[in-house]
């Protein structure tokens, strides 16, 4: 390997050359001729050769400081113009200084180094490596190590200006024996010239790009390999490593929130919950490149990047763009004509690396499972432990009031300009694993972390990491944005009731309305793995209910908690089966509990609306008002419809659609109030594989639909994608017609051999949160057997 050259005439360097002494002043050419032509007869070949060397040649290596730059010597040494054989003072001079011909980081994938720390599963040549752990490297100096007089360093350097105090600049030294919990190299074994080394990092030590230099020192002076962007070191977080604060105990877990490049995203509401498949892709090539890229934009300090809580805090901001052109454009307008719809992505690849390639230009668009399917691509990517997590009936506090708000006006009509807090279907989100040093004991482990910009943090669009324990508990004083978390899964709904003198009283609340059934993929199958006792304690209970008023005494609405009031009459909404379908009438159930040993008589207003997925109201498409009577201790029943054609003009990407019952009691004046989201049931994609499916040869897949609208889909759109089969397709198929069925093959060739997933979406503009997904074994091509 060449060896960085710095010339006599640099007079920074002088006196750190022991064998060699020189001039202060500047020679003229007549000097230098006659020292050339004298060379032979004064017998100073090393003098005579070092004087050749042209500065212009040999410049400063633009990473190296000054201060620690000596006079080294390139591996073919001198090569003269005329092509002459090197004298004999260039072969001596050849022995003055120890260099370093080569460097072996042993990167093969199959190798010990990437196997052993678990990063054989990357589709890259790059050294990919742990911190905490140590890792072998093959070094061929000029001539043997003589470990008497021969002394040996590794330079690491990582980030714009390295520096030793921030850990950004680390010197490792060669140690005798390795001790552990530190940089430490020490030598395995010698052959000759080469020598094989085993260097182990700290288990804080920064994660990113490191650039690695070898220097050598010896009685004659100092040498400093060359800089080969092919050698630089890819380090990632190590939950394998019990110092790492990332680290995870079951071996199982981290094969799902670390290994796993497939996962389940949830949606949908509490009573029909769907799911799709997404491709996260951390191992992809080029993933890894681009999230490193991901941290570099974000232009924080690479000083920081050993800490989990800053790391995830930093990707928290940049998967979303609205402060610093991070990496998904949120859109929830319903008009995707300038990018991709939202429900069209499948998976994080196609996402990151159109973002990398842009170099930084936010794709278009994203809603909050695309902001969180991309965020656990990173962490597992980057090495920390991490999970997608769905929170039904999902609050959205905008006034840190802990509560989520509704306010009414004299005739119990919803007050829309008033209600800045809503109650999204579903939000999706990101757990991610690592201790909490910063926080009391016991507060490590999960931590929920958001991409999807809501509130800013700080100044900036992000959330987390807030743990779950203090979640659970109510402790909305700790960091980071914990009260909005809690509000998120636990907040009470408190109806509030516009008085003549333009006055808010608060007439009735709901308890049990906000965060239900928190889902995340199950470790190690498919199935759905509810969560929700890990953020909120059962509802209803003693330790639900200290938790709540724990945290809403440090909200801004504290005296929402000193009203109580006796009720007899309830009412609640109940929905048969999975629920209506896309292109039927919707049909609910009302039913009304009268408690008391007497008679009652109320009025009850019905007002059922189209929603956006976060609870953000788009069209009011049916009223009603109805007057009823209850019997002593009678339980009513009522049926409710809304029919296709009152709806079909007016939904959004969701199908999502809010029916909210408002009464009141005549004979005790108690108010009734309740919301009930629901969603219409959209057809699923048919996959299915034709053929066998081979490395390297070419299949097939038949993809079926039929459309269950009577109106004809427009300029449809599919999207097929598979890790391993083939990378992200867009197929515009054209106009599907009134209830019409249609099918489509596509062709692709499969590249990685085992079990894959094959992902398919439609969208157009009258249908969306249309998918399909089929499992397909590929089998090696050699043996036609795994």
């Amino acid at each position: 390997m060449p060896v960085s050259t710095r010339s006599i005439r640099d007079r920074s360097a002088v006196g750190r050359f022991p064998m060699v002494t020189f001039g202060f002043g500047e020679d003229t050419e007549e000097e230098k001729e006659a020292s050339e032509e004298d060379n032979d007869e004064q017998g100073n070949a090393g003098q005579t050769w070092l004087r050749k060397i042209c500065p212009c040649c040999c410049p400063q290596r633009d990473d190296v400081d000054i201060t620690d730059t000596l006079i080294t010597v390139t591996d073919d040494l001198d090569k003269e113009t005329d092509d002459k054989k090197p004298d004999a003072g260039d072969s001596e001079l050849d022995e003055l200084l120890l260099n370093v011909k080569s460097i072996d980081l042993m990167k093969s994938k199959s190798g010990e180094n990437r196997t052993q720390h678990h990063t054989d599963l990357y589709q890259s040549d790059a050294f990919i490596i742990r911190r905490g752990q140590n890792f072998h490297m093959w070094i061929t100096l000029s001539r043997p190590f003589d470990p008497s007089t021969d002394k040996l360093h590794l330079d690491l350097k990582t980030g714009p200006l390295p520096t030793v105090s921030k850990g950004t600049h680390v010197i490792v030294p060669l140690v005798e024996e390795l001790e552990g919990n530190r940089w430490e190299a020490s030598i395995v074994s010698q052959d000759d010239k080469r020598m094989k080394l085993s260097v182990n990092s700290l288990p804080t030590a920064l994660i990113g790009r490191y650039q690695i230099i070898v220097e050598t020192h010896c009685a004659n002076g100092q040498a400093v390999s060359t800089h080969d962007p092919a050698n630089d070191i890819l380090m990632l977080f190590n939950p394998w490593c019990e110092d790492d604060t990332v680290f995870m105990d079951a071996e199982d877990e981290r094969q799902e929130y670390v290994l796993n490049d497939i996962g389940k995203i949830y949606y949908g509401t509490m009573d029909q919950i769907g799911v799709r498949t997404w491709d996260y892709g951390q191992f992809q090539d080029g993933i890894l490149a681009a999230c490193i890229f991901v941290l570099e934009k974000s232009g924080t300090p690479p000083s920081g990047w050993g800490d989990p809580i800053n790391v995830v805090r930093v990707v928290s901001a940049m998967i979303n763009s609205p402060d610093d052109l991070g990496v998904v454009e949120g859109d929830w307008s319903g008009n995707y004509s300038a990018g991709t719809s939202p429900t069209v992505w499948s998976g994080s690849v196609e996402i990151l690396k159109e973002y990398h390639k842009n170099n930084g230009n936010p794709v278009k668009y994203g809603q909050c499972w695309v902001f969180a399917g991309v965020f656990t691509t990173v962490l597992r990517c980057l090495g920390i432990p991490g999970r997608t997590v769905t929170n039904f009936s999902s609050a959205h506090d905008t006034d840190v009031s802990l509560t989520t708000d509704v306010y009414l006006d004299e005739s119990l009509e919803p007050m829309e300009l008033l209600n800045a807090d809503s109650i999204w279907n579903f939000h999706v989100w990101n757990d991610a694993w690592m201790a909490r040093p910063d926080l009391p004991a016991g507060n490590g482990g999960w931590q929920a972390v958001d991409a999807t910009p809501q509130e800013t943090s700080q100044g900036t669009f992000r959330c987390g990491p807030a743990s779950l324990t203090a979640v659970r508990n109510g402790q909305v004083f700790l960091k980071h944005d914990i009260p909005f978390v809690f509000a998120e899964v636990n907040s009470d709904k408190i109806y509030w009731q516009k008085n003549t003198d333009g006055t808010f009283s608060q007439i009735y609340s709901e308890k049990k309305v906000v965060g239900h059934f928190i889902s995340t993929k199950a470790v190690g199958t498919d199935e759905r793995m509810d969560i929700t006792h890990l953020y909120k304690y059962p509802e209803g209970t003693e330790m639900e209910r200290i938790a709540v008023e724990t945290a809403c005494s440090y909200g801004s609405k504290a005296e929402a908690y000193t009203y109580t009031k006796s009720q007899d009459v309830s009412v609640e909404v109940t929905m048969d089966g999975e629920g209506p379908k896309m292109g039927e009438d919707a049909e609910l159930k009302i039913i009304l509990r009268n408690s008391s040993s007497e008679e009652r008589k109320l009025i009850l207003h019905s007002q059922v609306a189209v929603m956006y997925y976060t609870g953000v109201h788009k069209a009011t498409v049916k009223k009603d008002t109805t007057d009823l009577d209850l019997m002593p201790n009678e339980e009513k029943h009522l049926e409710w419809t809304m029919e296709y054609k009152d709806y079909k003009d007016q939904l959004v990407d969701q199908a999502a659609l809010m029916l909210t019952l408002t009464g009141r009691v005549k004979e005790t004046q108690q108010v009734l109030a309740t919301q009930f989201n629901f969603r219409l049931r959209t057809p699923d994609l048919i996959l299915k594989p034709i053929g066998k499916a081979v490395v390297g040869e070419k299949m097939a897949v038949e993809i079926s639909f039929t459309n269950p609208l009577t109106q004809v889909l427009e300029a449809v759109i599919f999207h097929v994608e598979g890790l391993g089969l083939l990378t992200a397709r867009k197929i515009h198929y054209g106009d599907i017609g009134s209830r019409a069925t249609v099918s489509l093959t596509e062709h692709f060739v499969s590249t990685l051999p085992g079990p894959r997933k094959l992902l398919a979406s439609l969208d157009c503009k009258q249908l969306t949160q249309v998918h399909g997904v089929t499992g397909i074994t590929v089998y090696e091509k050699s043996n036609g057997a795994l």
